[in-house]
């Protein structure tokens, strides 16, 4: 018997401002930078790209090359990215 996978979208849960600040949160509190980075694309994507890039100021173009792989984003741009997900960078 073969099994077949399907592959695992998280954006597809992420339905919920609890559930985004939780997600977020946990990769914040022990991801890798590219764990971090691909946290705030699935976000990114949850809520749509579109508005993301209208709200950050930043193009949809640019926000795709941001999330790329083996990307290395400006700090300014994960700060307008975090901002305009509605969850600034804190300490």
């Amino acid at each position: 018997m073969t099994v077949e996978l399907m592959p695992f979208d998280p954006a597809k849960y992420l339905d919920n401002e609890e559930t985004i600040r939780e997600y977020i949160r946990y990769v914040m509190s022990d991801g890798t930078t590219e764990e971090i980075l691909q946290a705030f694309k699935d976000v990114a994507r949850a809520r749509g790209m579109a508005q993301i890039a209208k709200d950050s100021g930043l193009s949809r173009e640019s926000l795709y090359k941001t999330f790329s792989e083996g990307s290395k984003p400006r700090f300014d741009t994960i700060l307008r990215v975090s901002r305009a997900l509605g969850m600034p960078l804190t300490v």
